[in-house]
């Protein structure tokens, strides 16, 4: 419904139609004699929804006015749920799996766990005890993890700033400024690469990075600091996390990335009102989703739920863009670093990063790579102008289309308004 699949054609509204009616087709080739006789009502509700949405798409097939909203959560959720009793009721399949990136007994693509945390994870991390996260989140604040005993995770990561800084740059471990600013880690485990230029396939890749950076924790990692154990609590929070006193920093970044994988949220105003939990969208914040989804192309690299760069139906990779950032706020000059450039030395490569998350970007300012924007207002304006190439930068490899969009300040301030529905009320892994 975003146009990801043929941004040209304008047609993938019709083609959701025709997504549902091969669905329903299969259904009835295959589960449906079964279905029909363990549960009836089942089988005539999924029909009549199917039906229904089919009908919604053939009297509103423009691209443009298509209300994305009202779709997905009174015509497209009530479908997904029909599917999973389907499924169950065959009892053809559990449905518990690690080799998927879903959780396909949730009813919708919006719950708390819609996604498997473990799919995303190293195998050697998956399933993780509830003492390996508890020793994670007690590593997670020490500052004995840096060489210099004045640095840990959440000196740059805090949770009341949506686990960033605030800043515009980060800090290194003199207090001077970094070359990026410091990313969220609010489901930051539903990525397949880390830090902005996504040199890190893994979180336990990034994390040992931080560990090495001598402007960070400055620690080789398989060097473990015995200052650790001078709390000696630590040494029961091993041993049963892991069966050992380590004398490596390995377990050490084994068990922080299961915390960090813990940090998730999805209950957002934006989720509760999808999942029909409650119903209290302004027509600003609904209008500004289905200018996410459609006008304002946000979707087609920002994918709906997670609104990140993972890209789905299969999540194997996390997009890098070239979208030509400035230097400064001003618009004036091309920024000049060179990203994921530095990783293969091709010019196609050239200024490349990593698409983030746009969930609890409410908190987490300032935006992009360099930190140059202050509001989401202007983060806004700048893909409203074309992104660099928009701004008259030469940029031959822009993955970003260079045109306006020819947002209306209303429809830029509905945007906005949609982005603060996504900041999440709780976070899994704080509780």
């Amino acid at each position: 419904m975003a146009g990801f699949d043929t941004p040209v054609t304008g047609r993938s509204i019709e083609e959701t139609a025709i997504s549902l009616s091969s669905l329903h087709q299969v259904y009835k080739l295959t589960l449906q004699p079964l279905i029909v006789e363990k549960n009836k009502k089942l089988d005539a509700d999924f029909s009549k929804n199917i039906s229904e949405a089919i009908s919604y798409i053939k009297k509103n097939t423009d691209f443009i006015l298509f209300d994305r909203y009202t779709f997905i959560r009174d015509y497209l959720n009530p479908i997904t749920k029909n599917w999973v009793e389907i499924r169950q009721t065959s009892q053809l399949w559990d449905g518990k799996t690690n080799a998927y990136p879903f959780n396909f007994n949730a009813p919708t693509f919006f719950e708390e766990d819609s996604f498997n945390a473990n799919y995303f994870l190293d195998v050697n991390d998956r399933n993780p005890s509830e003492e390996k996260i508890a020793l994670g989140k007690k590593l997670f604040f020490d500052k004995k993890l840096s060489s210099d005993g004045a640095m840990s995770c959440a000196t740059c990561h805090l949770p009341n700033k949506g686990y960033t800084d605030g800043l515009r740059l980060g800090k290194d471990n003199n207090k001077a400024l970094l070359q990026r600013n410091t990313p969220t880690l609010l489901n930051s485990i539903y990525q397949k690469a880390f830090f902005w230029d996504g040199r890190a396939n893994t979180i336990d890749d990034q994390i040992s990075a931080v560990f090495k950076n001598d402007k960070e924790f400055n620690t080789d990692v398989h060097r473990f600091s015995g200052n650790i154990l001078k709390d000696t609590t630590y040494i029961t929070l091993f041993k049963n996390a892991f069966g050992v006193v380590p004398n490596s920093n390995r377990e050490t970044v084994r068990a922080i990335s299961v915390y960090v994988s813990t940090l998730i949220g999805f209950n957002s105003k934006f989720d509760k009102d999808l999942r029909g939990e409650t119903s209290n969208f302004t027509a600003e914040e609904k209008n500004g989703f289905n200018l996410f989804m459609g006008k304002a192309l946000c979707a087609t690299c920002h994918f709906i739920p997670l609104t990140n760069g993972t890209v789905p139906p299969f999540y194997k990779e996390t997009e890098k863009e070239v979208i030509g950032v400035p230097k400064t706020s001003k618009n004036k000059v091309l920024d000049n670093d060179r990203g994921f450039y530095w990783v293969f030395e091709e010019d196609i490569r050239d200024k490349m990063f990593k698409t983030p998350t746009v969930r609890n970007s409410t908190l987490t300012a300032p935006y992009m790579h360099n930190g140059i924007y202050n509001t989401l207002e202007e983060v806004v304006n700048f893909y409203n102008l074309g992104g660099g190439a928009g701004l008259g930068f030469n940029l031959d490899h822009q993955t970003l289309p260079f045109d306006e969009l020819k947002l209306t300040d209303k429809e830029q301030k509905n945007l906005v308004a949609f982005m603060h529905t996504l900041t999440d009320n709780t976070v899994a892994g704080e509780k």
